[in-house]
C-alpha cells in the first residue's frame, strides 16, 4: 500500500487549518501552519476562491490527511458506509476511528496516528491476544486491544502516555491505561470525531455528484 512520506506541515498549510499531524510540534511556536498560514507553494499567498467542487474536494483530502488514507482505500471506505444503515458520512468516519492504527492512537499509545500506526507494524500490539501488523484492520465491538507485555517499556510509549493524559478518553471504548490495553464497547459517537473540525456532508456529496 502506498504511504505519503513527504512534509507533513505542508499538508496542514495546504487545507488551511492545524490537522495537528506532528503532535507536541503543532502546540508549540514551532507550528508551520501557524509561521506561515497559507498554502506551500510560489502562488500561495494569491487570493483564491473556491468553487462548490474545490470546498468538496478540500474537505476530502483533509479527513484523508488525518486519519493517514490512501484516495483508493477512503472510497472503499465510503462505499461500504454507503452501503450500512444510519447516514453515510458518519458510518464512514465510524469505521476510521475504528482502524486499529486510530484505536491506539485515541488510546494514547501515540502522540500521532503515524506513531500508533508504526507501533502496529512492528508487532507491538495485540487484539484478543493475538498479534496484528495491519494498521487499517476494523475493530469490532468486544474486541480487546493491548500493547504486548515485552513492548510496555518502551520509551516512546512512555513519553505517549504521559501526553496522552491531558486527551479525553473516548467513550467508545473501555480503557485502562494501567495494564496497557482496552476493550471496544461500542460504535465511536459522531459528536467525539470532530478534531479537527471535520465536515462529512461535504464529503458524501463530493462522492455523489
Amino acid at each position: 500500500m502506498a504511504r505519503y512520506i513527504g512534509p507533513v506541515c505542508k499538508l496542514c498549510r495546504r487545507e488551511g487549518e492545524k490537522l495537528f499531524l506532528k503532535g507536541e510540534r503543532c502546540q508549540t511556536e514551532k507550528c508551520a501552519f501557524t509561521r506561515r498560514s497559507y498554502p506551500p507553494g510560489q502562488h500561495g499567498q494569491g487570493r483564491i476562491k473556491l468553487s462548490e467542487y474545490a470546498i468538496r474536494l478540500r474537505e476530502k483530502q483533509k479527513v484523508r490527511r488525518v486519519y493517514g488514507v490512501q484516495e483508493r482505500q477512503f472510497r472503499l471506505y465510503y462505499d461500504r458506509a454507503n452501503r450500512m444503515r444510519g447516514g453515510t458520512g458518519e458510518q464512514m468516519l465510524a469505521l476510521l476511528e475504528r482502524r486499529l492504527d486510530s484505536a491506539v492512537y485515541r488510546m494514547g499509545f501515540g502522540v500521532t496516528r503515524r506513531e500508533a500506526r508504526q507501533l502496529v507494524k512492528h508487532n507491538h500490539i495485540l487484539v484478543n491476544g493475538r498479534r496484528v501488523n495491519i494498521p487499517s484492520y476494523i475493530l469490532r465491538i468486544g474486541d480487546k486491544v493491548e500493547v504486548r507485555e515485552r513492548s510496555r517499556k518502551l520509551k516512546l510509549l512512555e513519553s505517549s502516555i504521559a501526553m496522552a493524559e491531558a486527551r479525553p478518553v473516548p467513550g467508545w471504548m473501555d480503557l485502562d491505561r494501567g495494564s496497557y490495553s482496552a476493550v471496544i464497547k461500542s460504535s465511536p459517537l459522531r459528536e467525539e470525531l470532530n478534531e479537527p473540525a471535520i465536515r462529512e456532508q461535504l464529503i458524501v456529496e463530493y462522492y455523489s455528484r
